[in-house]
Parts: structure tokens; sequence; C-alpha cells
């Protein structure tokens, strides 16, 4: 009995062990179980921050290596730009200063119209400054356009009697290495000789004369008693002049005067006489310069006070050395009675034939004029200014036009215009 107790005694105890191993197992499989799930979130959240740091490296590393790409990209954008701009206005672009001595000047108003269309179609910047008759204003007007970058000049210079201001003018365009074209109004071969990128466009000056001259002997030849009014057997003339010293103004009027008296000797008819017989100079001039019409106008009117029909004195003949004087002296006439439909006519010769000339010719109120080619001025010009662009010599091309032998000036040709002209 005894051993039968002490054996369920064992027994109980071992049960009990078991039981109380089972908890212990079941507490740390437990603990364990937890550690682990800890463990694997732990990881995982390692995991996903690893991923996150990961794919941040690998975002910033995507980011760096884009910037560079896109930084690059605008860098060959803007580089193309420029290379296009260049292409496009390249570096020696023309920057022409063209100066004229007035624009109040009818002939040089129409020069200026032409070329402004010209060099408009050309594509070049240019600027025209006006001189108002002042060589120092000119004169300074293209140092300071040289200061500011211009690289051609045109120059239709103020100061004719003397070589100075064309002198100086070369000498600042030489020491700025520019062309330089003197147009119109004549340079001395000495100011185009002395710098290799000067050069001349302008006409022959005895030629207007000689043409004028031939138109005046002509006329008076075919119509010398009704131009006689005095009836005396020759003709009284006034010579408007314009400037003295312009080589132009001296060649018209020496050789419209000799050219005529020439014809009319040939025909067996008196030479031209002034109408005042004790002037020390045969012409009248411009004392400003401008050969304008109210110069003219002026002295026209002053003449027609002392000099008449009923004294026997009238001036008979009117030659101008340009049609705005021409112009001047109509419209004294006029205003006295004459060169009006069937009124008594004063012959009147002038030369550049302007628009307002012709109209006046046209109508019989002037005889004719010498023309002047404003377009062929202009055309012969920008020939010149299309070599510099082209990067040619400044004369390039021009054997088949007027040059001179020994200097570098270009003639355009003169034409008698008449009502007969077209």
């Amino acid at each position: 009995m005894k051993k039968l107790l002490a054996f369920m005694l064992v027994l109980v105890m071992s049960f009990g062990l078991v039981a109380c191993g089972s908890g212990a197992d079941k507490k740390e499989n437990a603990t364990t179980t937890a550690a682990a799930k800890e463990e694997k979130t732990e990881a995982a959240k390692e995991e996903k921050t690893e991923a996150a740091k990961e794919e941040k490296t690998e975002a910033a590393k995507e980011e760096k290596t884009e910037a560079p790409k896109e930084d690059k990209t605008e860098a060959e954008t803007e580089k193309k730009a420029e290379d296009k701009k260049e292409e496009a206005a390249p570096a020696d672009e023309l920057n022409i200063g063209v100066f004229y001595y007035d624009f109040a000047d009818a002939y040089i108003a129409t020069v200026r119209a032409e070329m402004d269309k010209m060099l408009d179609k050309m594509g070049v910047t240019y600027k025209n400054y006006d001189a108002a008759g002042s060589q120092p204003t000119q004169t300074d007007s293209i140092k300071s356009a040289i200061a500011a970058g211009a690289n051609l000049l045109i120059v239709n210079v103020v100061e004719t009697s003397s070589e100075d201001a064309a002198k100086e003018i070369a000498s600042a365009a030489k020491e700025a290495e520019i062309p330089v074209i003197f147009f119109n109004r004549e340079v001395t071969n000495d100011v185009v000789n002395g710098y290799e990128k000067a050069a001349f466009v302008g006409t022959d000056a005895p030629e207007a004369g000689h043409l004028q001259g031939e138109m005046i002997g002509d006329y008076l030849v075919a119509n010398f008693k009704d131009v006689d009014l005095n009836g005396d057997g020759k003709i009284s003339y006034v010579m408007f002049k314009g400037q003295e010293g312009n080589a132009e103004a001296e060649a018209r009027t020496q050789f419209a005067v000799e050219d005529a008296d020439k014809i009319l000797k040939d025909n067996k008819l008196e030479a031209l006489a002034y109408y005042d017989e004790n002037a020390d100079s045969k012409f009248l001039v411009d004392k400003d310069g401008k050969w304008s019409a109210a110069a003219a106008n002026d002295y026209m009117s002053t003449i027609l006070g002392s000099y008449s029909e009923d004294q026997k004195n009238m001036v008979e003949l009117v030659i101008a050395n340009n049609d705005e004087m021409a112009l001047g002296a109509l419209s004294a006439l006029q205003n006295a009675g004459y060169n009006k439909e069937d009124g008594k006519y004063i012959p009147i010769f002038g030369v550049d034939a302007t628009e307002t000339a012709q109209g006046k010719i046209k109508a019989g109120e002037m005889v004719g004029s010498v023309k002047q080619d404003n377009v062929g001025m202009a055309a012969t010009i920008t020939q010149l200014v299309q070599n510099i662009k082209d990067g040619k010599d400044l004369m390039a091309g021009t054997e088949d036009l007027n040059v001179d032998k020994d200097v570098d000036k270009i003639r355009v040709p003169y034409q008698k215009w008449t009502a007969e002209s077209k």
C-alpha cells in the first residue's frame, strides 16, 4: 500500500514537472515568436528604409545626371542660335554715313531720294546728315559718325573753293581705315589720289557748260530778232553763277557763254553782251553758296527796276547754273508780266532738269535745261557701296564706266533737256 502511494506520488510529481515544462516552453515559445515577429518587423522596416534610401539615392543620381544634360542642351541651343545670328549678320556689316551739303538743294534732294531707295534695297544700315551749307557742321558730323562706328563715308562736301575740307575728311577716313566716296561737288585729284580707298562720283563739269552753250546758241540763231527786244543787234544776258570756286559753277559759267558766242559768230551774229557793261564780273553769285531760287529772284527783281524795255536796256536772256536759280528768275519775270501766255518772252536756260523745271519747259515758260542724271548718280555711288559690301576693291567692275585716266573719278554724263525730250 505504501509502495502504491509512493508510486502514485512519483507519478503525480512527474506530471507536474511535465506540466511545468510545457508552460515554460509555451512561454518561451511565445517569447521566441514575439521576438521573431519583432525581428521580422524590424528587418522589414530596415529593408523598407534601405529601399527608400536606395530609391532616394538612385533618384538623386538620376537628377544629378539629368541636370547637366539639360544645361548642356540649353548651352548647345544658345550656341546654335549665336552661330545662326553670326551667319545672318556678318561682323563686317556696313554702317554708312551719307553726308549732304544741303538737304534744301533741289537737285541734291532728288539724289538723296534715289539713294535712299537703293540703299534700302541693299539692306545696309545708313544715316543721312544735313550740313545745311556749313562745312564745320559737316566735318564734325563725319568725325562723330566715325567715332560711333561708321565704316563707309559718302560725302557731298560743302566747301569746294579750297581742298582743305575734303583733305581733312579724307584724312579722317584714312586714319579710321574706312572707304570714302565723294560725290557731286568735285574734290581735287590730290584728295582722291592721297588715299587708296577714296573715289569721286560726279559729272564732267565742262560738259554741262558746253551743252547749255550749244542750246543757247542754236536757239538764238533761230529766234534772234524775237529775242533782241530793243533791236540793237545783240543779246543782253544775265548769268546766275551759284557759288564761287565750285568746279561745276566755274565751268558752266565759262562754256555756256563761250560756246554760245562761237555759234553766234559762225552765223555772223554779235556775241552775247552782259547786261551791266560796267560790271567787273560777268555773273552774279549766290552769296550764301546755296544756288537758291530766292537769291536769283532777288537779283532779277532788282535788275528789272533799272533795266527795262522802256529804257531800251532790257535783259533779254537768262542763263542759270542750276534750275533753282532759273526758276527764281522766272518768278521775278512773271511778276513783271513776262513769260506768260501771249506775253513778252525772255528765254531762260538752266541745269539739272529737275521735275519742276521740266514742267516749266513743257509749258513753254523756260526753253531748256541740261539734265544731271540723279538716278545715274545714285546708281553709280551704290555700285561702289556694293563692292565694299561684297568685300571687293572700291573701284571693282567700273571698267565700262567713264573713269578718268589717272584718278578714281567716275563721270556721269549730262543730257540736253528741251520740250521735245521725254
